[in-house]
């Protein structure tokens, strides 16, 4: 079992299996040139296989596949099939923005996908193309109905940005509870590689606005997700996730693993243990040493926080932010 000086235990890792992206969303990478890091620094499949081993004999029983955009990286259902086999009962997830789910979709269910998490932050065309700077919305609302037409468990993920689309905060949760998902409103993670014209509202705002059209009342947040959720009369479950409340971190059970073999133990700070050599030299002793090390050494809490707000210069693309 992994464990850090805080008392929280870690099951959840997070796989970056790209930096790559086919957007460039003002939130996350809207500067970001199109070059990238050469294909022989990131970890091949097996490489990646071979960590993810480690953290499931240590007690991982969750992995979420990230980017970048991870279905940019051709045969994601190999890495998917190899981790079902391994460990059937390990809860695989996605994240992405759906754009290439139309042709994916169901051979990733195949292999072994559970779930996914769409980036949806808008439901206007126009709107879309400027936040992720692509005429995207057609094809990622094709990409969402594969998904769930594929049987995957769906949650639709949006950052609302002031000015910008905070006025579709009812039509997307109309959206997605039409197509049986549930929406998360995520506040916005202030970040050096973001646009420096981006304000975010924070959940307190987003719920007053919502609440105005819909009742619904807080319930109970899983114990280790990083939700706040709510519920409806009619039992539709929605929530909002809060990186700037003092308590955020409290529950946290996550570490991140990037495309070139670095662990990560927080989203918002820089530091990270690269576990590359130890995994090509075959290793097992040296990686479970840095996991548990990574892992020890996990931060309390980000700097985020509600009122004076600190700005992260973590490449949330390389992370899976």
């Amino acid at each position: 079992m992994l464990q850090d000086r805080f008392d929280r235990k870690v099951t959840y890792l997070r796989v970056s299996v790209t930096e790559r992206c086919n957007f460039r969303c003002r939130y996350c990478m809207a500067e970001k040139p199109f070059s990238w890091v050469p294909k022989e620094n990131l970890l091949s499949y097996e490489e990646l296989f071979a960590f993810i081993k480690i953290g499931i004999d240590n007690g991982i029983r969750k992995i979420r596949l990230t980017g970048g955009e991870p279905t940019t990286r051709e045969n994601l259902d190999e890495l998917i099939a190899m981790i079902h086999t391994y460990a059937p009962d390990v809860d695989i997830g996605l994240t992405t923005n759906g754009f290439l789910l139309p042709a994916q979709a169901k051979k990733l269910k195949s292999a072994g996908l559970r779930r996914v998490n769409i980036s949806l932050d808008s439901l206007d065309a126009e709107t879309l193309n400027y936040i992720a700077q692509k005429d995207v919305l057609e094809q990622v609302l094709t990409g969402v109905r594969a998904a769930v037409d594929a049987g995957l468990s769906v949650k639709i993920n949006s950052v609302i940005l002031r000015g910008i689309n905070d006025h579709e905060i009812v039509p997307l949760f109309e959206y997605a509870r039409e197509i049986g998902a549930q929406i998360r409103y995520i506040e916005y993670m202030e970040n050096s590689h973001a646009s420096n014209a981006l304000q975010g509202l924070r959940s307190d705002e987003i719920i007053d606005i919502l609440g105005k059209s819909y009742p619904f009342i807080p319930i109970e947040k899983e114990a280790s997700g990083p939700a706040n959720l709510y519920e409806t009369p009619d039992g539709y479950r929605f929530g909002t996730i809060e990186p700037h409340r003092h308590d955020f971190c409290a529950s946290c059970d996550r570490l991140r693993l990037t495309a070139e073999g670095d662990l990560i133990g927080c989203l918002y700070f820089e530091g990270a243990k690269s576990i590359k050599e130890a995994i090509r030299e075959g290793n097992i002793k040296k990686a479970t040493e840095i996991l548990e090390e990574v892992v020890f050494n996990k931060p309390e809490k980000n700097l985020w926080g509600i009122e004076n707000v600190e700005v992260s210069s973590r490449a949330f693309y390389r992370t899976g932010g």
